[in-house]
């Protein structure tokens, strides 16, 4: 139980700390409004309205979504790799060869497909 003091610690910090954001964001935050500042805003493009079905994005936009999630949990394996690797010796760095040889070939694949470009 004295090694679970510093995670529920850490977890009433974070909760503190959401909930002091969200206190002090409306204590201190604008109190007029008007239409240009209740408007969505999106990288400076006026809003257009949108048909009523919520219009179509294409399927890229997901693809690339997709990708940039897988490739981002992959390179997440790498930290505890970099904290433990002296005690992994050389079976942490075959098994960790081996792991960046797949991610490097997925990526490889990925941009010859043309995953990467945008048109």
């Amino acid at each position: 139980m004295d090694l679970a003091w510093p995670i529920v610690g850490l977890g009433l910090l974070a909760f503190g700390f959401g909930a002091f954001s969200v206190v002090i964001s409306s204590v201190t935050g604008p109190k007029r409004y008007n239409r240009a500042r209740l408007d969505a805003y999106e990288c400076g493009i006026e809003a257009t309205p949108q048909p009523m079905g919520g219009g179509k994005f294409p399927v890229r936009y997901y693809l690339t979504a997709m990708l940039f999630i897988i490739f981002d949990i992959e390179m997440v394996f790498l930290y505890p790799w970099a904290v433990n690797y002296d005690a992994l010796g050389l079976f942490g760095v075959v098994e960790m060869g081996l792991f960046l040889i797949t991610v490097l070939v997925a990526y490889a694949y990925v941009w010859r497909r043309g995953g990467l470009e945008w048109d």
